[in-house]
């Protein structure tokens, strides 16, 4: 499903743990991280997809996780000239995604990438809050940095359980 402008609809994922660590997924048989994330299916609303995605990305179901929030609006990245498929009608030449922030509420032993017919993941570990953006693939960082500073700014709040140090401590605004 790709939009008029030639985005395909997509949820991204944030999860953290009570220490305001977020869970950093590398995909599978590459060096290569990232946070869960898809497609969203026609009619599929997109916290549908976002149950969805992490169910299949993680082994995780919805009663394993809270959400804390999501993006305001669609954030956008375009893919790289070579990326794009440009015999393939519509043409997608980037992704829109709402994001969500999830905390971890069960057992980390619920994990499981075996979810999937073609599973995303074969690893995982839990990283400092702004890390991800040294690691994800360049063309991906700035919606990264938008969603994480968007949906990052709710771990401040009283009413989430997280310690929010492991977002106020770096100094990211510095360096990217």
């Amino acid at each position: 499903m790709i939009d008029s402008k030639g985005y395909r609809p997509n949820v991204g994922i944030i999860l953290c743990n009570d220490e305001g660590r977020v869970f950093w997924a590398k995909r599978v048989g590459m060096d290569s991280w990232q946070f869960p994330q898809g497609g969203i299916h026609p009619n599929e609303d997109p916290k549908d997809a976002m149950f969805r995605e992490l169910r299949e990305e993680t082994g995780l179901k919805n009663t394993h996780v809270e959400i804390i929030g999501r993006t305001r609006y669609w954030l956008h990245y375009k893919l790289p000239s070579r990326y794009i498929r440009k015999k393939s009608l519509p043409l997608c030449i980037g992704q829109k995604q709402i994001w969500y922030l999830l905390r971890l509420t069960a057992d980390e032993s619920s994990f499981r990438f075996d979810c999937a017919e073609n599973p995303e993941f074969d690893g995982w570990r839990w990283v400092n809050y702004w890390d991800p953006l040294k690691d994800v693939v360049f063309f991906k960082r700035k919606v990264y940095r938008k969603a994480m500073m968007e949906l990052g700014a709710l771990l401040v709040s009283d009413k989430v359980p997280i310690d929010p140090d492991g977002y106020l401590a770096n100094d990211i605004f510095s360096e990217f």
